[in-house]
């Protein structure tokens, strides 16, 4: 069961990746950088630490600096987060599709009104890249595939206008990543969705660039990154340094302590310390120090009686 789940997991990912597209473009008088990124990016990591009640306290001092569609981009990723916690919930479905569309839309006319702007075409690639990662686990694949050619778009602006935007790398090192490492069948829907092809190594290099340099993507970037390295680099220990580091920057996120127990009893076949993991995130989802304790609880209590069969308990 575990591997199928871990294959579903690739395939889902690959048409996700799949899904980005460049076209070349000139700019001229460019507008470099990120307006107010520090109050944005703490925004963001209120996001990673599942903390949302304080993010819709902040939002409101956040966009009379950063422009509006700051805000909106983050209020369609607070709900995305928010349905990852529990991608079997489907009651938030209709509110991010909503929100996120509106954030597309502020996106595309704030990048119409000032072209040269490259926080501009980063907030379109953002917002589309919300929605495609949306309808892919909705497995409404071939929509995401034509998002993702305005993410690659958007993004590449950007980086044209503003080369030391890491933030847009992620994006693009997520394409090129994935597309060095697919299998066949995906290099077929490449061809059919005419996207360029793939660099696994160049990649992984801005990948990383956006984990250590980006200004607002830097947690995000670390957590696919950690994926990544269990999937095909076979860096386990370097991923579960990753995901403690998570935890120990977005405590209050359960999906950090999910995966930890999950690296240790798939990677690491270690039923004691994945039970412990599974433990304390019990203990945390008990004293509500997480958010969605309820989800938390139940996943922790899963993971228990499993290792614990495991370990003939």
């Amino acid at each position: 069961m575990k591997r199928k789940k871990e294959k579903g997991k690739r395939t889902t990912r690959f048409v996700l990746c799949f899904s980005f597209f460049v076209f070349p473009f000139n700019f001229a008088q460019a507008q470099p950088g990120i307006t107010a990124a520090d109050r944005v990016a703490r925004a963001y990591d209120l996001i990673l630490d599942a903390n949302f009640d304080e993010l819709k306290k902040v939002l409101p001092a956040i966009c009379p600096q950063a422009p509006m569609v700051a805000c909106r981009g983050l209020e369609a990723l607070s709900l995305w987060w928010q349905i990852q916690l529990d991608l079997d919930d489907r009651r938030l479905d209709a509110t991010f599709m909503s929100t996120v569309n509106n954030a597309i839309a502020e996106a595309e006319k704030f990048a119409a009104a000032e072209p040269n702007r490259a926080e501009a075409w980063f907030y379109v690639g953002a917002a589309y890249g919300a929605r495609s990662q949306f309808r892919v686990y909705r497995t409404e694949r071939l929509a995401a595939a034509r998002d993702g050619k305005r993410i690659k778009e958007a993004l590449e602006k950007a980086l044209a206008l503003d080369p030391a935007m890491h933030d847009a790398e992620f994006g693009i090192g997520m394409y090129r990543y994935y597309a060095g490492v697919a299998p066949a069948i995906f290099r077929f829907l490449r061809f059919l969705l005419l996207l360029p092809g793939g660099d696994r190594a160049g990649g992984l290099a801005q990948l990383e660039r956006a984990g250590r340099d980006g200004v607002l993507v830097r947690g995000e970037a670390q957590y696919q990154i950690h994926v990544l390295y269990l999937w095909y680099e076979h860096k386990s220990k370097e991923a579960l340094a990753i995901i403690r580091d998570l935890q120990r920057r977005y405590p209050h996120n359960p999906l950090f302590h999910q995966i930890e127990a999950e690296i240790l009893d798939v990677y690491f076949h270690d039923h004691a310390a994945s039970l412990k993991a599974s433990e304390k995130l019990l203990s945390l989802a008990q004293s509500r120090a997480v958010f969605r304790a309820d989800v938390a609880e139940r996943v922790a209590r899963r993971n228990i009686a499993r290792q614990s069969i495991a370990l003939k308990r």
